[in-house]
C-alpha cells in the first residue's frame, strides 16, 4: 500500500488561527444550544491549534473563549474557561505526539482530552446542585472526535499550498 505524500507545511498565519478561532466561536453561538451530539466546535479548534502550534496559541486564549462562552449560555462562570483550560493543558502535553500518528490514532488520543472536558463540565454542575443528565452527556465529546479529521483537513489547507507552484516539484 503507498504511503500517502508527506506536505511540507507553511508557517501558519496569526490571521488564520484567529479566524478559525472566532469562527468557531461563533459556531457555538448558534441557537441549537447544548443539545445531546452536538460537537463542540470551540473545543475542537482549541485542541487542534494547541497541538499543532502550541506557541501561537496559549492556555489563555481557552480561558478567554471559555468565560464568554459562559457568558453567552447564562452558565456558572468559569466552567467552560475551567475544562477549555484543562483541555488545553492536555492537548499541549501531546503537541509533540500525536502528529506523528495516522488518522485513527489521533483520533485515539483527542477522545480522551474531549471526553475528560465534558466530565469536568459535568463536576462542576454536579458541584453546585445540578442534576445528573444521563450517559448521553458524553456524546459531545464523541462527536467532537469524529470532526477531529475534517479539522485536520480544513485547518491546515493553507499551510499545504505551494508558494510558488511548479509541474516538476511534487512538495
Amino acid at each position: 500500500m503507498p504511503m500517502p505524500p508527506q506536505y511540507l507545511l507553511l508557517p501558519a498565519s496569526r490571521a488564520f488561527i484567529t479566524f478559525s478561532l472566532i469562527a468557531a466561536f461563533l459556531l457555538c453561538l448558534l441557537p441549537w444550544g447544548r443539545l445531546p451530539g452536538v460537537p463542540d466546535f470551540m473545543a475542537l479548534t482549541l485542541v487542534f491549534w494547541h497541538i499543532h502550534q502550541p506557541r501561537l496559541v496559549g492556555i489563555g486564549i481557552a480561558f478567554l473563549f471559555g468565560l464568554l462562552l459562559d457568558v453567552h449560555e447564562a452558565a456558572l462562570l468559569g466552567q467552560h474557561a475551567l475544562a477549555y483550560t484543562l483541555l488545553s493543558y492536555g492537548a499541549m502535553s501531546l503537541h509533540r505526539r500525536v502528529p506523528w500518528f495516522d488518522m485513527p490514532a489521533q483520533m485515539l488520543h483527542v477522545l480522551p482530552l474531549f471526553v475528560g472536558a465534558q466530565a469536568v463540565t459535568l463536576v462542576v454542575l454536579l458541584a453546585v446542585g445540578s442534576e445528573f443528565p444521563g450517559w448521553t452527556w458524553f456524546l459531545e465529546g464523541i462527536a467532537t472526535t469524529l470532526l477531529w479529521p475534517l479539522a485536520d483537513l480544513m485547518l491546515l489547507a493553507p499551510q499545504r499550498r505551494a508558494i510558488d507552484r511548479d509541474e516538476n516539484r511534487p512538495i
